[in-house]
């Protein structure tokens, strides 16, 4: 039988084939950089695709779908203007990493996958 999306998302995300896609927060959120991610997992040839798309909006449509949410990183920021400024960059260097929370979806709990149902 073929696997459902959530089932094709945790597989990618306990693999280290994919630098596109990790467990952040503790693995609380699946990070997704978003550029890397085009090339390196919808890029792919028909034989060896994961999901039936060659679109991140799709991918995101499956992830709405099935309950997830897009958060936002929590930043705190420093009050000198150096490492205001640096922390700045890093954030710019950020803005193509996409966070998203289910909370069925958690990497210490393998367990709640069966509950991300398609609503």
């Amino acid at each position: 039988l073929p696997l459902c999306f959530p089932e094709k998302l945790w597989k990618m995300l306990e693999s280290d084939q994919f630098r596109s896609i990790w467990w952040s927060e503790g693995g609380k959120c699946v990070a997704i950089n978003k550029d890397l991610f085009e090339v390196e997992v919808l890029g792919r040839g028909v034989c060896q695709r994961v999901f039936n798309t060659q679109h991140i909006r799709s991918v995101i449509r499956q992830l709405n779908l099935y309950g997830f949410t897009k958060v936002q990183r929590d930043c705190q920021r420093s009050a000198s203007l150096p490492e205001f400024l640096s922390e700045e960059a890093a954030a710019s260097a950020h803005s193509q990493i996409l966070y998203y929370y289910n909370p069925s979806f958690n990497r210490a709990h393998p367990w709640l996958l069966g509950m991300c149902k398609r609503r």
